[in-house]
């Protein structure tokens, strides 16, 4: 296992237009990024989110590489891991189901903190 790094950062921090990132820095540290919410529910549901999707990816193989290029190049709507094309499309796709379930026991609504994204 690697060190991980994680970190809330205010949105325009990002490093392109997304509420979560993650990477392996030049030491070999995964960086996570979690875009600033006003609830910290939603940052934790995009966390949990995030690190479900880094770990099927890792698991699957799927290149941090691939996932940026794809990601920085995203130029349709919404999410680009909702995209079928993604290289990580499967693995974001579980991630937003954990996301979902963790939303509706910490009395999150879904379509509220979907909207507020």
């Amino acid at each position: 296992m690697r060190d991980i790094t994680i970190k809330v950062i205010p949105h325009s921090k990002q490093r392109y237009d997304t509420s979560g990132d993650y990477w392996i820095d030049k030491r070999g540290t995964i960086q996570v990024r979690i875009s600033r919410s006003k609830n910290w529910r939603s940052e934790a549901l995009v966390l949990i989110h995030e690190l479900t999707e880094m770990f099927l990816c890792i698991d699957r193989r799927v290149s941090f590489k691939a996932i940026d290029r794809f990601d920085m190049k995203f130029e349709g709507d919404g999410e680009p891991g909702d995209e079928p094309k993604a290289p990580y499309y499967r693995q974001h796709r579980f991630a937003t189901r954990i996301e979902r379930l963790l939303a509706k026991e910490l009395r999150v609504n879904w379509k509220a903190y979907e909207a507020g994204l």
